[in-house]
């Protein structure tokens, strides 16, 4: 084992905790204002579009937006009226929004010891929206660097995903990376093929369509983030040791 330089974690289901939704909800509250008169037919059609983008994620680790998924549906992003539509769709997803009430100490325990703290988020979202959130629950001046996949071509699991993550907070060298995450194939497989270290946490009902390919044991698994820190704490240690023990 080598030295921990950083940590990366995804975001839903890990940072935040796992909430079952409906999500067509989501877009009934964007079709009640958007187009009052077609809400189950227009709501229906952006579902079917965004299943459509997380499939092509899992499929071939292409990335996608809320825009891409708006205009496949006739929907025109760039009107006042999308912006209010938009407004009550994210007013359905904060309460689900809301940080483990572990995170910051688990960032600041990081931090402390010097490890840089990063994110990797397969999301639709705008950065300004994860940034807003972060900033309203006190971690945005917390994380060393971030990344969503709206704003790359790739999603997990491929590569250069995590290496754009890597960028983020300063380090090349996947060995003396851990990655965090909630599900096997984008937290776990993924990271691990590039030679990341992956920790699961096991509280997310994933649903079997939502699932990958192929889905790898983890380095380490925490029943809640807290115990992230006496993990790292132990791979730190077996890195100081080898590199001791090289020295002599």
């Amino acid at each position: 084992m080598t030295a921990v330089d950083a940590v990366i974690f995804d975001w839903g289901g890990t940072l935040t905790p796992w909430h079952p939704i409906e999500l067509i909800e989501q877009w009934r509250h964007y079709a009640a204002v958007y187009d009052p008169d077609r809400v189950d037919d227009l709501a229906a059609a952006l579902l079917a579009a965004e299943e459509d983008t997380w499939r092509a994620g899992r499929e071939q680790h292409r990335s996608g937006t809320l825009d891409d998924i708006l205009r496949r549906c006739g929907v025109d992003p760039s009107t006042d009226l999308h912006q209010r539509a938009l407004e009550a769709y994210y007013a359905f997803w904060d309460p689900h929004t809301y940080l483990d009430p572990d995170a910051p100490a688990v960032l600041d325990g990081l931090r402390s010891r010097g490890v840089r703290v990063g994110v990797l988020s397969n999301t639709l979202w705008t950065r300004e929206h994860h940034e807003e959130i972060f900033a309203r629950d006190g971690i945005l001046d917390r994380l060393d660097g971030a990344v969503y996949t709206s704003e790359i071509a790739y999603a997990k699991p491929h590569p250069r995903a995590y290496r754009a993550a890597m960028r983020s907070v300063g380090v090349d060298d996947p060995t003396r990376c851990v990655f965090v995450g909630d599900r096997l194939f984008e937290d776990v497989y993924g990271p691990q093929a590039l030679g990341m270290r992956a920790v699961h946490v096991p509280h997310s009902d994933i649903p079997d369509y939502q699932r990958g390919h192929t889905e790898t044991a983890p380095d380490a698994t925490v029943l809640r983030l807290l115990d992230l820190l006496s993990v790292v704490d132990g791979w730190r240690a077996d890195g100081s040791a080898v590199a001791e023990g090289a020295a002599l």
